[in-house]
């Protein structure tokens, strides 16, 4: 089996959106550094200054983020490891085979349930109804290969 590699979120931008997102996040934090420098006076009286400052920085930063590509959800398939990212800002959880006790698939989620009495649940939406599908194939491909019960759930809408 080789990996898969299936994108969780809306499809892949191209290199001028990503570059274009960089700068745009270098511009907002340079003008939060700005606004702090030369209205440092008034942001010491007003609180509503620091939210500002505060934002148009994360906001930056963001987009910064996102521009280098760290803010993709995914899941990799592989013949022995799965890698889920399902949160744009924290890092990809990577579960190997070894680790699996069973697997429910739902209609429009995953919930693999770990040996160590913890389950990690990945919600695949209905958006995307071909990759769910795919993702939902190459899932009982692995858990074939690694003797991994699984489980088909038809749950309530």
């Amino acid at each position: 089996m080789e990996t898969k590699y299936f994108s969780l979120g809306q499809a892949e931008n191209s290199k001028m959106v990503k570059i274009l997102q960089v700068v745009f996040g270098i511009l907002c934090i340079g003008i939060a550094v700005f606004w702090l420098i030369f209205n440092l006076r008034s942001i010491n009286a007003a609180g509503t200054s620091w939210i500002t400052v505060i934002f148009v920085g994360g906001f930056g930063f963001y987009q910064i983020y996102a521009g280098l590509g760290y803010s993709k959800r995914f899941i990799k398939i592989g013949p022995d490891k799965i890698f889920i990212k399902k949160d744009i800002m924290l890092p990809a959880i990577e579960i190997s085979a070894g680790e699996l006790e069973k697997v429910e698939l739902y209609p429009f989620n995953l919930i693999l349930f770990l040996k160590t009495r913890k389950r990690v649940m990945l919600r695949l939406g209905a958006t995307y109804q071909e990759t769910n599908e795919k993702i939902k194939d190459e899932i009982l491909v692995f858990a074939e290969l690694n003797s991994i019960n699984v489980e088909f759930v038809e749950g309530k809408l």
